[in-house]
């Protein structure tokens, strides 16, 4: 079973930047493709961005485009979301996923870490 741990997330204003960390167990990392989302309350969650295992080919959603970067160590069996430029409109639960199918990651994935709250403020 794959065991995913997000971590990273907090309070910044807006403007700034975080980067958010998955790190993952339990079978091979480089078996899995990686996927992050976010749901804001009363939202639904949506797709963020993903990466295939190798890391050569990555998908961000329009919204964060420029400003989000999708990265993985798999030395290090970790993911990453670099954040830039934060807008309060980015404030949501952030959540990575890993599917073995780089297709399916991109809409719901197989496995998800319990989330981490970004919140940006104006």
């Amino acid at each position: 079973q794959v065991h995913l741990v997000e971590s990273g997330g907090g309070l910044v204003q807006a403007g700034g930047s975080l980067r958010l960390s998955c790190v993952v167990s339990g079978r091979t990392f480089s078996n899995y493709a990686m996927g992050w989302f976010r749901q804001a309350p009363g939202k639904e969650r949506e797709f963020v961005a993903s990466i295939s295992q190798s890391g050569y080919v990555k998908q961000h959603a329009d919204y964060v485009k420029g400003r989000f970067t999708i990265s993985r160590d798999n030395a290090k069996n970790t993911a990453f979301l670099q954040m830039n430029n934060l807008k309060p409109e980015d404030t949501a639960v952030y959540y990575c996923a890993a599917d073995e199918n780089p297709v399916v990651v991109t809409t719901r994935g197989s496995s998800w870490g319990q989330g981490t709250q970004v919140t940006v403020s104006s």
